[in-house]
């Protein structure tokens, strides 16, 4: 039973050194051991220094290079007319090179590198490119995202008492096709009405394809933080497949399982606390795709089918482009699935429960620092008698530490001796051993869940406790808290009964501090849920010891 114990601590407290010492190399700008070399910067051949690398042609869904040559990436020389607009929660730039949403300033939520800026989502600079595009293909010449498109005049504000505001572009006629691109903003609303209406001005019937994609580069987020990691890149859901990851590195290495085919679905891009997704209401046939279109810069979307045009003959096709938070019930309104962007991993199906219940208890107490502490005090009461069990078998093994500690000594030389005395106390005394942990482990995957409920929820951003905790996303100022729970955590070592062997003795003190270190990186949300729950844990193994009259 020693060497079980001492060989599981020494795996996790190796483990813990390695994702240490990981979590310091990427904090000091190394390349994680776990993952290849970060992705240099977006960079397209024949771009100026500085400028924005621009999709061109090889991000068209189906284009292909003519046979034994390979697409070329040559940025536009001009980008087009932009044109900003600004309703209550969004300020943003589209260009008229396409009609493509090239910018989205969410106005509700802060940059933390810059308080008084906002959080930008797409974007199109030097340093980021993140787009949203739509176009035709399937008839030569046909207008696309590279198209340059006329700006209908209109609203740029959306003005006090109005509910929308609309942008409409309209191309040449090309291909014998002209297409009209028309955004309805709405106020309150990070969803975005698209609607593409085709028009056939050929003397021939035609049969185009609408394609919705978002293209972004695999530059890491800015600010990442080294210590907890989120994902960031495409995601795609259908009722089949259900919901779906892709990492940059597989669609680089062309190793992305997709679902080619289905008559419902989206497609999104996934970052920390925010995504944007198109949306198509409603069965129709679609054609999933994701590839690299250029250096470090990778495509996802889909192929709509449109109905055969007779000559002189129009019609439209209606989308949705979400560009916002990842605010679980809002999206989940929105289509069947999205919510899932806000990613919980494997725990998903405890964490949305968990997630719903926070909710819950923050419309009853209006403050999340205060609902955290409700929803760990509600988890250690439906655990309590689980606690209470593994509390008393390390009372008990606590009261007889004595003994072992003297039969060890005794017994030093004669090792197969020395464990048939230490069973026979344990079943003397009906302790067992693995009593103490098996309750613990049970539960563990709920706090576990929980951990990644306050890690993922855009609710906690810059939503503040009290005192000095103004942003419970963000680490403790002043490390009050990480100093609080470490000196729990050595608290509660204090409390457990001290190991027989000296080695696991001394690896009992180092592990609370090694992994204390982590957590004064941690966002102050995550520290208070873990300070919360070693208070908790020490009142009732104090009051359990103090029944059994084991306390030090």
């Amino acid at each position: 039973m020693t060497d079980i114990r001492r060989t599981v601590l020494w795996v996790v407290f190796t483990m813990s050194l390695v994702l240490l010492w990981d979590g310091w190399q990427k904090h000091n700008g190394h390349p994680s051991m776990f993952s290849p070399t970060a992705p240099k910067p977006a960079a397209v051949a024949g771009s100026a220094p500085g400028t924005a690398a621009l999709p061109t042609a090889a991000t068209l869904p189906g284009a292909t290079a003519a046979p034994g040559t390979a697409p070329t990436a040559a940025a536009p020389s001009s980008t087009g007319e932009t044109v900003v607009i600004s309703t209550d929660v969004v300020k943003a730039t589209l260009d008229s090179l396409g009609g493509s949403l090239v910018r989205v300033e969410l106005l509700k939520h802060k940059d933390e590198t810059d308080p008084s800026g906002h959080i930008v989502v797409l974007d199109r600079s030097a340093q980021r490119v993140y787009l949203a595009q739509t176009g035709l293909v399937g008839v030569a010449g046909a207008p696309s995202h590279l198209t340059q498109m006329s700006l209908v005049p209109g609203e740029r504000s959306l003005k006090d008492g109005e509910q929308s505001l609309v942008v409409r572009f309209e191309s040449p006629e090309q291909g014998g096709v002209k297409l009209v691109k028309t955004y309805t903003f709405k106020r309150g609303d990070y969803a975005v009405d698209v609607k593409h209406e085709v028009l056939n001005t050929s003397a021939a019937p035609l049969t185009p394809q609408l394609y919705t994609q978002l293209v972004r580069d695999g530059n890491p987020l800015p600010n990442e933080s080294s210590f907890y990691f989120t994902f960031t890149g495409p995601a795609m859901y259908t009722d089949k497949s259900k919901f779906l990851k892709l990492d940059f590195k597989d669609i680089e290495k062309g190793k992305a399982s997709v679902e080619k085919n289905a008559s419902d679905g989206w497609v999104a891009m996934v970052q920390h606390y925010f995504a944007s997704a198109w949306l198509h209401k409603g069965d129709s046939p679609r054609e999933f795709y994701a590839k690299k279109v250029d250096n470090n810069l990778y495509s996802v979307g889909m192929l709509f089918p449109l109905a055969q045009l007779a000559p002189g003959a129009s019609v439209s096709a209606d989308h949705q482009l979400f560009v916002g938070p990842q605010e679980e019930n809002k999206l989940a309104v929105l289509a069947p699935g999205l919510e899932l962007v806000k990613d919980y991993g494997w725990f998903t199906i405890l964490s949305k429960p968990l997630f719903w219940l926070l909710d819950q208890l923050h419309k009853l107490l209006g403050n999340w620092g205060w609902s955290i502490i409700a929803l760990v005090v509600l988890l250690k009461i439906a655990f309590y008698w689980l606690n209470a069990s593994a509390y008393r078998s390390m009372a008990k093994m606590k009261a007889v530490n004595p003994r072992i500690t003297e039969m060890r000594e005794r017994l030093k030389d004669k090792p197969q001796q020395m464990q048939q005395e230490m069973m026979k106390i344990y079943r003397e005394e009906k302790i067992n051993p693995i009593g103490s942990c098996l309750p613990i482990f049970l539960q563990m995957p709920f706090f576990i869940a929980l951990y990644w409920v306050l890690l993922s929820s855009v609710e906690m951003r810059h939503a503040p406790w009290i005192l000095w905790i103004t942003d419970l996303s963000a680490k403790d100022p002043f490390f009050v808290l990480p100093i609080l729970m470490t000196l729990s955590s050595l608290f509660q070592v204090w409390l457990n009964p001290t190991p027989p062997d000296p080695m696991q003795a001394k690896m009992m003190w180092i592990m609370p501090l090694a992994f204390s270190f982590m957590f004064f990186f941690f966002p102050a949300g995550l520290v208070l849920y873990w300070l919360t729950n070693n208070i908790l844990s020490i009142a009732q193994q104090w009051m359990i010891n103090r029944q059994l009259g084991v306390n030090k």
